[in-house]
Order: structure tokens, then C-alpha cells, then sequence
């Protein structure tokens, strides 16, 4: 379970920095007997001093939860990965609408005037009106198959005297079906829908990613916040004490007790000191302006830069490696992607292998013929007998007959296609066939890269109590340094600049203090991340 820093944790983190604050400030401390009599006063609390100097630092505090929150809807990455899903999910509805149930029609209306010569026109001019209307549905199925119903109808007016049925309708109706067997068969057909399919599961894992990968830097961002923020607090407590020490170090100098070397020193280590403080502010506001583009804002009020308002977790749960690995491969969203990504290569290579062999298609229809219309008395030329058709008028009948198949049609059929050489269709099931070797290597090293990272991160964690435990002695170690060198330094026995050598030494076991005390709240991180959340849940369930 996480447990942020409370008692025993934050004395060690002040005490340890403390112990910098009272190296410091024994620098200020005036010249006295090595061992101090009785009355003299106490030295002020350290942990005063520096929560006096971290309470003067401007900024506004944050706390880890509303960084986290923030960066999920307003970090570019997180931007990027949901217009990248969006892209794909639109790319999946055009791709199932390729099997969309698809309506057809049209209508066309002609009229024309012509002038006759033979004695069968019915009519000088012949005068033609036509109006021709269809309409249908055709539908394609993932297996390849293609089916089509249309209707269509002809109405006719004529002023030939010899057309038995003025208004005429010509009705013609059919039910086709057409099914490759080999090329655009089966997966050939499908391989794009499957392929979409998969790159949107590929979007989405890749949006998870997005997130978690947000969350972590933002983390990690957080910790090193806190540690730089820390460092800088404790560079301006050894910049001011030392101030102070100079000084001392000029009165001394001026006394006789010591020579210009040991005010030189001073003033070199003065100097650099000054220059660590910029340089601890600078990295400090650096940190916070990375903070503020994962989530968009910058601090309220004007403030130059945010302060972490939460602490280190003191404790973290170590689980067994080989627990860490399954999770991981199993839950990795970038592993996700890359095999979401190596099933849309071998959908494309599957449609592309059966492409390459010749078309075989199959056809067959079922339909019917119609005729209606307004029947007329017909006098064929050279007799006196009248012709009249018994057809029923309108658009009815004629429609009744294609429903009843009155007047069937049907027909069947083969069509073949076979590309001589066949390199074109050959060299593209090559080419799907690399990308698919391709992405299956992606995948695979992907897979040892993601068990390095995991491995390391686990190293990091199970060595961060430790490793904080070690920096905290460095640290006590290098302030017993300072103590004997100030002393031997009133006694005459030391130089102010090894004085100022163990100070600078104080100060770098301090920063390593410091990044211990965060890296393995990284790895944390880390671990949650490379588990697809895994770690973080299990580790909030012990």
C-alpha cells in the first residue's frame, strides 16, 4: 500500500537536510572554544530553518491528484491519442459500410418527333414519348457475394395507328446473385473490415497508452519537483550561512589568525554557491514549466512555477519479478498495439494471398417479364379486319405479371480471369507477407525491450529502501565531516578551503539524498505503466 511520508519518513528527510542547515550554520557561529561552556545558547531548530526558507519559495501547491487528472484531458499526447482513435472508429464505420445494404434508381423521360417515309409508321410524323423508371437494392456480403432485386419500367405514347397499346408498360423485374470462388473470395473480401477492426483495438490500446505514459511522466515530474525544490531550499541555507562565514573568515583574517588564502577560498566557495542556487532555480522552474504543458496550465495568480503539496510514499510493495513480467506482457497497452497491428497485417496478407489467384466467379438470376397498357383497335394496312389486344391497362397488371413470373426469365453463368504470369497479384501477397514478418519483429523486440524495462524498474524499487538508507548515512557522514572540520578549523588545524570542500561535499550527498528519496517513487511510476496499470492496483490492494 502507499504510504506517503508522516513522522518517522519526514524526520528522516529534514534531519538529513538538517543536518546541512547545521553544518551551515556553524559557519556563522562567531569564534569560540572548541568545547562551548556553560549558558551558551542552543542553535535555532533546522528543521525552522528550512521549512522558513521552502514556506518562501514562491508558487502554488498542487497536489498529484489534480496534476494527474488534468494531464488526462489536456496533454497533447493525450490530445493526439483520442483524435487517433477518433480517426480510426471512423475508419471502421466506412469500411462496414462497404457491406451496407445499398438502394439504386433512376428515371428517365425522352420524347421525340420523326418524320416517316414507310407506310408501317402508323403516322407522318411519328411522335414518341417515353418515360423509363428502375429502381433496386443490392448488397454485398463479407463472404464476397453479391446480390441485387431491381425493377424496372418502361410507359410508352405513341401516335403510330398501328401500336396495339398507347399508353404501353414494359415491366422487368430480377433477383441476380454473383459469387467469386477464388480472387475477392472469403478473407480477400473482408481483409480491410478486418483490418480496420483491428486498428481500431489498436487505437484504443494506443489511447491507454497515451494516458498511462502521460501519468507517469507527470508523476516522475512531480517527484523531481520535490526533490529540486528540496535541493534548492538547502543550496540557499549553505549560500546564506556562508555568507556569514565569509565574514567570520575576513575577521579572522583581519585579526591575524588566519592568512588571505582562507578568506580567497571562502569567497570561491561563496561564489559557486551563488551560482548552485541559480542553477538549482533554473532546473526547478524547468520542472514545473514540463509540469505545466502535460496539463495545460500554467500556476494561478501569476506564480512562476507549481510546488508539490504531497509527499514521497514511504512504502512501497515489492512484488515477485516473475508476477511483474506476466502483468506486464499481458497488460502492456504498446505491446497491445503492436500486436493489434500485426493482426491488421495479417488480415491485409490473407486478402492479399487469395487476390493473387485468378478469378473464378459463378452468376445466376431469377426474374420476369410485363406488358399492360390502354389497348387500341388496329386496321393493318390492305385489310378491313380490326386488331385489338385483350391486355388489362395500367401499371398494375404488368407488375402482377413479373411477381407471378407470368413471363420467366432466368439465366446462369461462369466468368473466368487468369492473369498470365500473375506477378502483379503474386508481388503484392509478397509484400503483405514482409510487412506481416515485419511487424511480428516489432512485436518481438518490443516484448524484450518492454522485460529489460521491467526488470530495471523492479532492481529500482526493491533497492529503493536501501538505497535511501545508504544516502541518509552519506549524508550524517559528511555533516560529522563538516563538525570536525570546523573545529579543527577554530583550533587552527584546517584551512578554510578544506572547510569548504566538505561543504560542497555535504551538499552533493544531500542532492543524492534527495534522489533517492524519489526514484523509487519513479519506479513506481514506471512499473504502473509498463503493467498497464496493474501495479499501481495491486500494490493499493495489500
Amino acid at each position: 500500500m502507499y504510504r506517503p511520508l508522516k513522522r518517522r519518513a519526514q524526520r528522516a528527510t529534514f534531519g538529513v537536510i538538517a543536518a546541512a542547515v547545521m553544518a551551515a550554520m556553524a559557519f556563522s557561529v562567531s569564534p569560540a572554544p572548541a568545547a562551548p561552556g556553560p549558558g551558551t545558547p542552543a542553535p535555532a531548530d533546522p528543521d525552522s530553518a528550512l521549512a522558513a526558507v521552502l514556506a518562501a519559495l514562491p508558487g502554488e501547491r498542487v497536489g498529484l491528484a489534480g496534476l494527474l487528472a488534468a494531464s488526462q484531458s489536456q496533454s497533447v499526447a493525450a490530445q493526439l491519442a483520442e483524435a487517433d482513435l477518433a480517426a480510426a472508429a471512423a475508419a471502421l464505420r466506412s469500411e462496414r459500410g462497404a457491406f451496407d445494404p445499398e438502394l439504386f434508381g433512376g428515371a428517365t423521360w425522352t420524347g421525340s418527333d420523326q418524320p416517316a417515309a414507310s407506310l408501317f409508321s402508323g403516322a407522318p410524323v411519328l411522335s414518341t414519348e417515353t418515360a423509363e423508371i428502375e429502381a433496386g437494392a443490392r448488397l454485398t456480403l463479407p463472404v464476397g457475394t453479391e446480390l441485387s432485386a431491381s425493377l424496372s419500367t418502361a410507359r410508352t405514347v405513341t401516335n403510330s395507328a398501328y401500336a396495339a397499346l398507347s399508353p404501353q408498360y414494359q415491366t422487368f423485374g430480377s433477383l441476380t446473385v454473383r459469387q467469386p470462388l477464388l480472387r475477392g473470395f472469403g478473407p480477400a473480401a473482408s481483409a480491410q473490415l478486418r483490418a480496420a477492426e483491428r486498428s481500431a483495438a489498436a487505437a484504443t490500446a494506443g489511447r491507454q497508452a497515451a494516458r498511462q505514459a502521460v501519468a507517469a511522466e507527470v508523476e516522475a515530474g512531480y517527484w523531481e519537483l520535490y526533490a529540486g525544490e528540496r535541493d534548492l531550499a538547502v543550496a540557499v541555507l549553505i549560500r546564506d550561512r556562508m555568507r556569514l562565514f565569509l565574514e567570520e573568515t575576513r575577521l579572522r583574517a583581519r585579526a591575524g589568525l588566519v592568512g588571505p588564502s582562507q578568506v580567497a577560498s571562502a569567497e570561491v566557495f561563496l561564489a559557486e554557491q551563488e551560482q548552485r542556487v541559480l542553477d538549482a532555480e533554473e532546473q526547478l522552474d524547468r520542472r514545473s514549466d514540463r509540469l505545466a504543458s502535460l496539463v495545460g496550465r500554467r500556476p494561478a495568480g501569476g506564480l512562476p512555477r507549481f510546488r508539490p503539496d504531497d509527499e514521497p510514499p514511504a512504502v512501497l510493495p515489492v512484488a515477485d519479478l516473475t508476477t511483474v513480467l506476466a502483468a506486464a506482457v499481458a497488460g502492456n497497452p504498446d505491446l497491445q498495439v503492436l500486436a493489434e497491428q500485426r493482426a491488421a497485417a495479417v488480415a491485409r496478407a490473407d486478402g492479399a494471398r487469395w487476390d493473387a489467384r485468378p478469378r473464378l466467379d459463378v452468376f445466376g438470376g431469377i426474374g420476369g417479364h410485363g406488358l399492360s397498357g390502354a389497348a387500341r383497335d388496329v386496321v393493318l394496312p390492305g385489310s378491313a379486319d380490326t386488331t385489338r389486344y385483350d391486355v388489362a391497362d395500367g401499371f398494375g397488371p404488368s407488375w402482377a405479371q413479373v411477381r407471378d413470373r407470368d413471363y420467366p426469365w432466368w439465366n446462369a453463368g461462369v466468368v473466368v480471369s487468369l492473369p498470365l504470369g500473375g506477378r502483379a497479384g503474386q508481388g503484392e501477397a509478397d509484400r503483405r507477407r514482409a510487412e506481416v514478418a515485419r511487424a511480428e519483429h516489432l512485436l518481438e523486440g518490443a516484448r524484450r525491450e518492454l522485460e529489460e524495462q521491467v526488470r530495471a524498474q523492479h532492481r529500482e524499487l526493491e533497492r529503493g529502501s536501501r538505497r535511501l538508507e545508504l544516502a541518509g548515512a552519506g549524508v550524517e557522514a559528511s555533516f560529522r565531516q563538516v563538525e570536525i572540520g570546523m573545529i579543527e578549523y577554530r583550533n587552527g588545524r584546517s584551512t578554510a578551503f578544506e572547510v569548504v570542500r566538505l561543504s560542497a561535499d555535504l551538499a552533493a550527498a544531500q542532492q543524492r539524498y534527495s534522489q533517492a528519496l524519489v526514484r523509487t517513487a519513479r519506479a513506481a511510476a514506471a512499473l504502473t505503466q509498463l503493467t498497464g496499470g496493474w501495479y499501481r492496483a495491486a500494490a493499493e490492494q495489500e
